[in-house]
């Protein structure tokens, strides 16, 4: 990223702190990040935590941007975007975490010809573990391709899908699978407890085993079945837990759950574009 790319945040929340930690981590001077928001309480702990310049007004902020990241609720996009619609003159890079708001709703509020990637952070990019979807409309070159891969890459991973629609399936996968995971480790900790176990360490045992079984996944060249047969010793613990959950359709559970999810988050997009 060039030392005079200049990156601005329309709002101020938890995913805007998690990208301007991740920026400012991966080198880039705070002088190179603004960031708006209406609330003052919220902008003076963030000019005091980065040292980013502050703004209340998004139209002053954008008109200085190369990049600008809309870090607001689905709900407020369309208001925002037709706050800052007559000063985008320098034509920034737009990159949406809205979820649910089509690009093409968005190029519309803010007058046509915009550059706009859409993406789908999940919550762990608080944290630097984010798994990130993202799609380019038509008007996005290479380098400003290039521009949302080192912004998004400073929190986690990026995956580039061809269409849009897969957005809505990266939600129902990435986007509330850290949801899926936090149920598999209170649903542990609870059955450990059941066992006998204290909470504490049941739970503590439940979130050290998925992070060492994430680790595994990532690092082995093994594929997550080849391990899962590795773990699972004939006539053991292991295949007796296995054959139980698949006796009680583990996997539909899990695809009809997330098909579900595919389906609500279609459902979100449709309602937030014809609110518009």
């Amino acid at each position: 990223m060039q030392k005079t790319t200049t990156i601005g945040f329309i709002g101020a929340g938890n995913m805007a702190y998690a990208l301007i930690s991740g920026l400012i981590n991966n080198g880039l001077e705070a002088s190179n990040i603004k960031l708006s928001d209406t609330d003052t309480t919220l902008l003076s702990q963030r000019e005091l935590e980065f040292g980013v310049e502050v703004f209340t007004d998004n139209s002053q902020m954008v008109m200085q941007c190369d990049v600008v990241v809309l870090a607001v609720k689905p709900q407020i996009l369309l208001s925002v975007c037709k706050q800052i619609k007559t000063h985008t003159h320098r034509r920034p890079l737009m990159i949406s975490i809205a979820a649910g708001v089509k690009s093409h709703n968005i190029n519309a509020w803010l007058g046509g010809g915009i550059s706009i990637v859409r993406t789908m952070p999940n919550t762990p990019v608080l944290v630097g573990k984010g798994a990130t979807g993202m799609v380019a409309n038509d008007a996005v070159s290479d380098k400003q391709k290039t521009l949302a891969e080192q912004i998004l890459g400073s929190v986690g991973e990026y995956f580039w899908v061809k269409e849009e629609t897969m957005l809505d399936a990266v939600t129902a996968l990435s986007g509330s699978g850290p949801a899926y995971f936090f149920l598999m480790i209170e649903s542990m900790t609870n059955a450990g407890v059941a066992l006998g176990l204290d909470k504490q360490i049941a739970e503590k045992l439940s979130i050290q085993t998925a992070l060492g079984a994430s680790t595994m996944s990532k690092q082995s060249t093994d594929s997550v079945r080849e391990l899962r047969a590795k773990v699972t010793s004939k006539n053991g613990t292991t295949q007796a837990a296995i054959e139980s959950f698949q006796e009680q359709n583990f996997e539909t559970i899990i695809s009809r759950a997330m098909r579900t999810a595919f389906e609500r988050a279609r459902e979100i997009g449709f309602e937030l574009s014809d609110n518009a």
